[in-house]
């Protein structure tokens, strides 16, 4: 799903096909998404019967630069070093400004986005709010800073918790950021925005938060269906206690249909 941001309030569109829809407007509408057997790999657009790393054939899995070991582990990112599946595609994704930051999202964590990803990056994770702590020339730095700062912050998501909106000690994020750039050596300190105090925030469109969830799995079940009653992150939710990863199931052919 794409996203975008009117203020802080998040709106979305779900891409089938050569088809866009305004999913925010389907909000209290009954909604079925059924899965036509069918996967295409989102690089190379082959039918695969698996998909791999969320959307790929086994083949672009284990070559494509979107794929790569970097994506998920910012800190071994070797393009600086002249190292990737492909330079060209790395000189426009590692090779430039990144953020280290501070964000909501069932919990306190740590990660690091592309410069250009700000707030994209925030609202696919379904944060509540965001703080920049570090911007840096590239990937490698960005992921040192994290992987150092996650000795003390958590970097994962609690899904769960995201969607159910689960209440949580109130953060002062501006202090957090502050005592997150005192942890720093000073050769990462450098890179510190120590002056840049604006917290980003997001509204999400959601008028029922799930209470127990528990998560659709297209490769077990072809259908989901019920009443939309809200949307965070890339998590749609059904009544009835269903949600649905969109993400999890880029590649598969959808159809949905709407009252």
């Amino acid at each position: 799903m794409s996203s975008k941001l009117d203020g802080k309030i998040v709106s979305y569109a779900l891409t089938l096909g050569e088809n866009e829809i305004d999913m925010t407007q389907l909000l209290d509408k009954t909604i079925k998404l059924t899965y036509q057997n069918k996967i295409n790999c989102i690089k190379c657009g082959k039918e695969t019967k698996k998909s791999f790393g969320q959307g790929f054939c086994y083949s672009c899995f284990i070559t494509a630069p979107e794929a790569d070991e970097c994506v998920l582990r910012p800190e071994r990112c070797k393009a600086h070093l002249g190292i990737s599946r492909d330079m060209k595609w790395a000189e426009e994704h590692c090779l430039k400004p990144h953020i280290v930051y501070l964000a909501v999202s069932g919990g306190l964590k740590v990660g690091v986005t592309r410069l250009s990803q700000v707030p994209t990056r925030w609202i696919d994770q379904g944060a509540e709010r965001a703080v920049r702590i570090c911007e840096v020339p590239n990937r490698h730095i960005a992921g040192v800073i994290e992987k150092y700062l996650m000795n003390h912050f958590g970097d994962k998501t609690n899904w769960k918790k995201m969607v159910t909106n689960e209440s949580l000690p109130e953060i002062d994020l501006l202090s957090e950021k502050q005592k997150t750039i005192g942890l720093l050596p000073n050769e990462l300190k450098k890179y510190a925005l120590s002056e840049d105090e604006k917290v980003f925030e997001f509204s999400y469109p959601v008028n029922e938060w799930p209470q127990n969830p528990g998560q659709h799995d297209f490769d077990k079940k072809v259908e989901i269906n019920g009443k939309l009653t809200g949307i965070r992150g890339q998590y749609l939710f059904l009544d009835r206690e269903k949600v649905l990863n969109v993400r999890r199931f880029s590649g598969y052919k959808i159809q949905l249909s709407s009252d």
